[in-house]
């Protein structure tokens, strides 16, 4: 008897643990402070969770970090801060502080022509021609939409005029966008060919390359972390006698100019920590482009994974890996550009390029946080009293392959594995600050110290 009623009173224990384990509570209200221009749907749109959601317990904090997570890399807001509030045993309601960044910046426009930091300052002896320079006028969150326009004028190097509007939602279930943009340009000197797997440039006294671009876009966010994009462009090129005569393979069908028209399809789901420098979470990116043009069509495609590990408190691995590949009817020299451009980047090859038809590229990393520090900021004491600043350390290794099917000695890096190993430090603050600073070594044996990084506004 007393045996079978201490059964009982065991089994009504664990009845009442698990109980208090899987708990649920409705969320009754979500409270949103500190948004002055932000619309309060924008932030909605980045939480995990809605009014009236019914949630366990233990599922609450796992989702407030992931709202705080997608809140801060919507790139808004200086400060996100999701709390939960305990309204009585079975409702609760969501508290969001935010603290907005600022919106305009009407910035003077600097920065060099070259491919990276290094390049412009050693190979080209920090050449002020190599620059350009104007200014750039951004206005984010122009209605409160989280919607940019930038508007700018650049001379120098290049004379360029550009105006960019990009909306994230035009529709009230908040999943579909629309930005445009066009730019116009001309410049004196083109980059006509590789020698060495090193950048030859031609350069005069007149107008040796101009033209136009233009593009609209569809964009399609179906949930927190994917999204779909169509953008359709057309556009316009053309290089004088002079360039021609020198580079008549610098542009499709050995002509001095030709009209194109673009479709780029993509996708990509990201869910990090931190966008701007993942510690945690992983991304993947592809793309199809086709570029039809009279007498020459280009097709290409692109790949690309992220993953970011922690593998303890201060410390985690990086891993990238990234394919592009490239049809084309008619090989000229700038659809053959890969290796040293855009993000198919290795540290320690800054100052080589490697052209081909497809590439594919490894890294792997590690970082060891290393402090994280707050500097008082004299300047707007009232609205930002310090800066942040984090440092980390890092060993890696790269590891790149380009795959051409033109064979010569301007190009020997290509069809060869490609290898590069290093050490670096990184530098993160506000407004996605990330300055890298790295001495890598290649399988060529050269050593170096190389600079990297920018700011986003």
């Amino acid at each position: 008897m007393f045996k079978f009623f201490g059964f009982k009173c065991l089994l009504l224990s664990f009845i009442c643990i698990s109980q208090i384990g899987y708990a649920q509570v409705r969320i009754s209200a979500i409270e949103i402070t500190g948004n002055k221009k932000t619309r309060d749907y924008i932030v909605k749109r980045e939480l995990p969770y809605k009014v009236g959601d019914l949630l366990s317990k233990d599922s609450l904090s796992t989702l407030n970090t992931i709202a705080q997570q997608q809140l801060f890399n919507t790139a808004l807001f200086l400060e996100t801060n999701v709390t939960t509030e305990q309204l009585d045993s079975a409702h609760v309601k969501i508290k969001i502080q935010l603290k907005e960044r600022w919106y305009f910046f009407p910035l003077p426009y600097f920065r060099w022509v070259d491919r990276n930091f290094s390049q412009w300052w050693n190979e080209q002896n920090r050449s002020l021609d190599r620059v350009n320079y104007g200014i750039n006028l951004r206005q984010g969150n122009v209605t409160g939409n989280n919607d940019k326009l930038t508007v700018g004028y650049i001379t120098g190097y290049t004379h360029q005029a550009t105006v960019r509007y990009q909306m994230p939602f035009i529709d009230k279930q908040l999943k579909y966008g629309l930005g445009l943009g066009w730019a116009q340009f001309n410049q004196k000197e083109i980059n006509y060919k590789t020698d060495s797997n090193k950048q030859v440039f031609l350069k005069t006294e007149d107008v040796i390359r101009k033209g136009y671009r233009g593009n609209l876009n569809l964009t399609y966010r179906p949930n927190l972390y994917e999204r779909h994009a169509l953008q359709i462009g057309i556009g316009n090129e053309s290089i004088s006698d002079s360039a021609f005569a020198i580079a008549p393979n610098y542009l499709p069908n050995h002509k001095k100019a030709y009209a194109y028209v673009d479709l780029n399809l993509s996708y990509s789901k990201v869910r990090f920590d931190y966008n701007a420098y993942p510690t945690k979470g992983a991304s993947t990116d592809i793309a199809l482009f086709q570029r039809f043009s009279k007498g020459s069509n280009l097709t290409a495609f692109q790949f690309r994974q992220v993953v970011a590990h922690p593998i303890a408190p201060s410390r985690f691995i990086l891993a990238e890996s990234f394919t592009v590949g490239r049809l084309m009817q008619q090989s000229n020299y700038s659809d053959r550009k890969l290796m040293g451009y855009g993000l198919m980047q290795m540290n320690g090859l800054e100052y080589y390029v490697v052209d081909g038809n497809a590439a594919s590229l490894f890294k792997a990393e590690l970082h060891q946080r290393i402090g994280t520090y707050n500097v008082i900021n004299p300047l707007t004491k009232k609205f930002l009293p310090s800066v942040k600043y984090t440092f980390w350390i890092k060993a890696f290794s790269h590891l790149g392959y380009v795959y051409s099917q033109e064979k010569n000695k301007a190009n020997p890096l290509a069809n060869s594995l490609l290898r590069t190993a290093g050490i670096g430090l990184d530098v993160i603050s506000i407004y996605d600050f990330v300055l890298n600073m790295e001495y890598s070594i290649n399988q060529l044996g050269d050593k170096g110290l190389y600079l990297h990084g920018g700011i986003n506004f």
